[in-house]
């Protein structure tokens, strides 16, 4: 799961290492190649031609070393970071992995989580609460000016129902801004991304349907095109494939990310059975909400197993993970979006040695 998603480490210049002996560059190149021999034609295509991964880097991947990178953009509020790793397991593993709920709350960057019953239900919402100092900014809360991201209806119906001088005036503010959240996701449910609604806090609108779907039609997340999935994200509920198997779940997370927590509901789609030729699962999550800082954000998860050797199971998770945040535009925005960058690449690279090592160990625990 790639919760909340979020998750940003410059790629060190390999020029020195082109100065080293004759005799040492011929071993690197030949090691590279044998490994690079043994990757997926597809991948490798993929991963030189779209990442621009050289052959070391792609024969490293194949020797267990995580590779992480971050993609150009097309606009400046953009970012997207590639990142891949190679696991000794059978892709199941990772899929059973990304479900585990009670893993992920022990997890640093999580400071709590919950899945939604299906259908969803007002108590799933136990714990997604905003801090006091949050629920006071609402009070003063208008279009254009709000340090919560919220439509201008949910505004005004925050600012009416709550009682403001009310002793337990936090819990009182938490329970409607649950019911907010909780009929959000319903609607979502029923009419898809058109529930989704504008963000009213900057003084420019944010159409998140719009912006979700900017995110899905980047061609660098895609390692190949899977256009039953690409419709799902885009149509549901409508539109579902039919050949594939295809889970829908939900869930909400308030995770650690920049000065302040955030609060996210998530849409996480699990697609197996694609076919040969094809990633052997796909987890894709797709960010309906947030408190802060997303207006909007993606998370790609490909399975792809090794084919060339069976007698040595495993794959590679690719993972690309995309956003949209304001605030990175101009002097003071180019160093956040440098600031995010970094954090941003660091975290996915912590994240994919724990991927890899925790399953495999679980396997060996099995």
């Amino acid at each position: 799961m790639a919760r909340p998603h979020a998750k940003y480490i410059m790629i060190l210049n390999d020029r020195e290492r082109m100065m080293k002996t004759v005799g040492l560059f011929a071993l690197i190149v030949g090691h590279s190649i044998s490994c690079l021999a043994q990757t997926d034609p597809d991948l490798q295509a993929y991963l030189k031609n779209q990442i621009e991964m050289s052959d070391k880097q792609i024969g490293a991947l194949r020797d267990g070393s995580p590779f992480v990178k971050a993609l150009a953009t097309r606009i400046p509020h953009e970012i997207f970071i590639f990142g891949a790793v190679f696991i000794n397991e059978k892709p199941e593993a990772y899929v059973r992995f990304s479900r585990d709920f009670n893993r992920f709350r022990t997890l640093p960057g999580f400071l709590s989580i919950g899945e939604f019953s299906s259908p969803p239900r007002l108590p799933d919402l136990k714990g997604f609460e905003f801090d006091t100092d949050e629920i006071n900014s609402l009070k003063s809360c208008r279009t254009g000016k709000c340090p919560i991201q919220l439509s201008a209806a949910s505004m005004e119906q925050v600012q009416k129902s709550v009682d403001w001088s009310a002793p337990d005036l936090r819990d009182r503010a938490n329970r409607i801004l649950q019911e907010i959240i909780y009929e959000y996701l319903s609607a979502y449910q029923r009419d898809g991304n058109r529930a989704l609604g504008i963000y009213n806090d900057k003084r420019a609108p944010a159409d998140v349907a719009a912006r979700v779907q900017h995110l899905i039609g980047y061609p660098k997340a895609w390692p190949q095109q899977l256009p039953d999935l690409h419709s799902h994200l885009l149509h549901y509920p409508q539109g579902r494939p039919a050949d594939v198997e295809v889970e829908d779940t939900f869930y909400w997370a308030k995770v650690k990310f920049g000065l302040k927590p955030t609060l996210r509901i998530v849409h996480s789609v699990t697609v197996r059975g694609m076919g040969p030729g094809n990633p052997a699962f796909v987890v894709a999550e797709k960010q309906l909400y947030a408190s802060h800082y997303f207006r909007s954000a993606l998370d790609l998860s490909f399975c792809i197993p090794e084919t060339s050797d069976p007698n040595r199971p495993g794959f590679y998770l690719i993972k690309v993970m995309g956003s949209e945040q304001a605030g990175l535009t101009g002097f003071m925005g180019s160093i956040i979006r440098k600031i995010a960058l970094i954090r941003s690449t660091s975290s996915l690279k912590k994240a994919l040695t724990i991927f890899k090592t925790t399953i495999e160990q679980d396997t060996i625990r099995e």
